[in-house]
């Protein structure tokens, strides 16, 4: 039996993600201008957090248990930490349209780690899909690592993304993940991790000098909160493929901001090894028969 489509809130909240982390790919590439990777990323997540906690303060949230703590301590290690160190260094070369695309292998890699965890059984599509994708990766990545744009570079943005697929998954596993609770823990573990990061890189603590870098600080800051939230409650109420597939459409809106912005080039192997990209998410993620996911993805959220 088919799992019923999500209503309307759900593809809402759904849009709003695309729209927030396309647009925070380009704002990240801005900020890497003036402030260092960890530092500029593990300041935006201890801001961030902090408007999380004075949510959870006035609201009257309560906290997990201390026995369930350790899985918000892992999504925030995940998809804050891991995620957004790796994405921040790597994202200091590589552009916003192809660090958009890599992103875009998340369903994918989400598929893998579901099938790994027992959540859903892995398809022959996933396989040939991810196959599909990797060389749409390589064939984006050949004329950016003879220029400026080194492989280690991009490694680092695929890091991410595996990254962020397993803190999907982990999601899923949580039988009662609060949005804003759940965000102001992982958040505020992942900007601890990335300012010890920033201190053993020794990097250079300071403020944006620029209004450009100012206004991409700021709105990494208050995006950031509504963007894991607006995650977390449709991650909860999906599966974590579903909700995955959101990574598919932020190339579109980090190509567009990434030239409009950034004045970022749209190459001729960006062109060619995007849509390779998306075909192989496609053919691995969106087609065929999605399995529902097991019955502790609908699991009652703590209200």
């Amino acid at each position: 039996m088919a799992a019923r489509p999500p209503d309307r809130r759900i593809l809402l909240a759904f849009a709003a993600t695309v729209l927030i982390a396309g647009s925070n790919i380009v704002a990240v590439r801005l900020s890497n201008r003036e402030l260092d990777p960890f530092w500029g990323a593990g300041i935006r997540f201890a801001l961030g957090s902090a408007i999380l906690w004075i949510l959870v303060a006035t609201r009257g949230e309560r906290l997990p248990a201390r026995g369930d703590r350790s899985g918000p301590v892992v999504y925030g290690l995940l998809s804050f930490l891991l995620a957004y160190a790796f994405f921040y260094w790597g994202a200091q070369e590589v552009p916003a349209g192809l660090g958009g695309t890599i992103m875009a292998s998340v369903p994918l890699m989400t598929v893998i780690l579901a099938a790994a965890h027992r959540l859903e059984p892995l398809r022959g599509r996933a396989v040939a899909g991810a196959l599909v994708a990797m060389a749409g990766v390589a064939a984006m990545s050949s004329s950016a690592l003879s220029g400026d744009v080194g492989v280690v570079s991009v490694l680092a943005i695929v890091a991410a993304a595996a990254a962020a697929a397993e803190a999907g998954v982990v999601l899923q596993l949580l039988r009662a993940a609060h949005p804003i609770v759940t965000n102001a823990i992982g958040m505020a573990v992942g900007a601890a991790g990335l300012l010890v990061l920033s201190l053993a890189a020794r990097e250079t603590w300071r403020f944006p000098q620029s209004a450009s870098v100012w206004a991409a600080v700021v709105y990494l800051v208050v995006a950031s909160p509504v963007l894991f939230m607006l995650l977390v409650y449709v991650i909860r109420r999906w599966s974590a493929s579903a909700a995955s597939y959101q990574f598919v459409l932020f190339p579109v809106v980090a190509v567009i901001g990434g030239a409009v912005v950034l004045d970022e080039p749209i190459t001729a192997s960006l062109v060619l090894g995007a849509p390779l990209v998306l075909a192989g998410v496609y053919v691995g993620a969106l087609t065929g028969d999605r399995p529902r996911p097991r019955s502790i993805s609908a699991a009652p959220v703590q209200r």
